[in-house]
């Protein structure tokens, strides 16, 4: 029998996992021993936090992130077809979410195997939930190009379908990109869109506000580059 793949969500800052995970999810993370990670290093560091009843050394900590060929994803389900439970952890917040453990799990569900989401921080629904726009229609664009004239192109046809829909558009950008971003989106949209910026998402230093484009011009611009940002629009 094959065993499960639990997908394991991660604080979304420097934060305690015990203070954003439910006390049921640390006691499924604790007795596994076979892991899949974006980074084995910073997936230690939050297993080390998280507690483990194998020693740290002795867990089996496989990488996939955007350098991992596919033709290694057969290889990191071997465990499960084995009869081995295996955790997915992203680098920060639920994993196969704008993250590439979406391809294991795609390939998970394809041989039948189990797959098991497990409750913690998005900051993708965390984000909707604050600002205040549509959380009954909204679609995640993930990364806009970063081309400056694609980019902008790209938040008009955004904002377009915000209109004819009545749809929340969310996205994310590079965190040292995140002033350029915001500057486009007061470039490129109409002044009566609503924009709300979610930054720091469950951390000490948190801030979510919602304005219209026209709002925002009168206002000395939120300190967001190199802070982890969710962008929000509603047209």
């Amino acid at each position: 029998m094959a065993g499960t793949l639990y997908l394991i969500p991660v604080p979304l800052g420097p934060t305690a996992p015990q203070e954003s995970l439910p006390s049921n999810v640390l006691g499924v993370i604790r007795p596994l021993t076979y892991f899949v990670v974006e980074q084995a290093k910073t997936a230690r560091a939050f297993l080390k936090a998280a507690g483990t009843d194998a020693p740290l050394q002795s867990l089996q900590l496989e990488e996939l992130n955007e350098h991992t060929k596919d033709n290694a994803l057969d290889r990191l389900l071997a465990p499960l077809r084995a009869g081995h439970d295996i955790g997915l952890l992203s680098e920060a917040g639920c994993p196969a979410v704008a993250d590439p453990g979406a391809n294991l799990v795609a390939l998970a569900q394809k041989e039948n195997i189990r797959v098991v989401p497990l409750i913690g921080p998005s900051s993708l629904l965390l984000a909707l939930m604050a600002s205040g726009l549509n959380g009954q229609r909204f679609a995640f664009q993930g990364y806009l190009p970063a081309k400056e004239t694609d980019r902008m192109k790209a938040l008009r046809e955004l904002e377009g379908e915000s209109r004819k829909r009545q749809q929340t558009q969310l996205f994310i950008e590079t965190p040292y990109r995140n002033r350029a971003m915001f500057d486009a989106i007061l470039l490129a949209c109409q002044p009566a869109t609503r924009m709300t910026v979610a930054t720091d998402l469950t951390l000490a230093t948190e801030s979510v506000q919602t304005r219209t484009i026209q709002g925002w011009k009168k206002e000395t611009p939120p300190e967001i580059e190199r802070r982890p940002t969710v962008f929000l629009l509603l047209a």
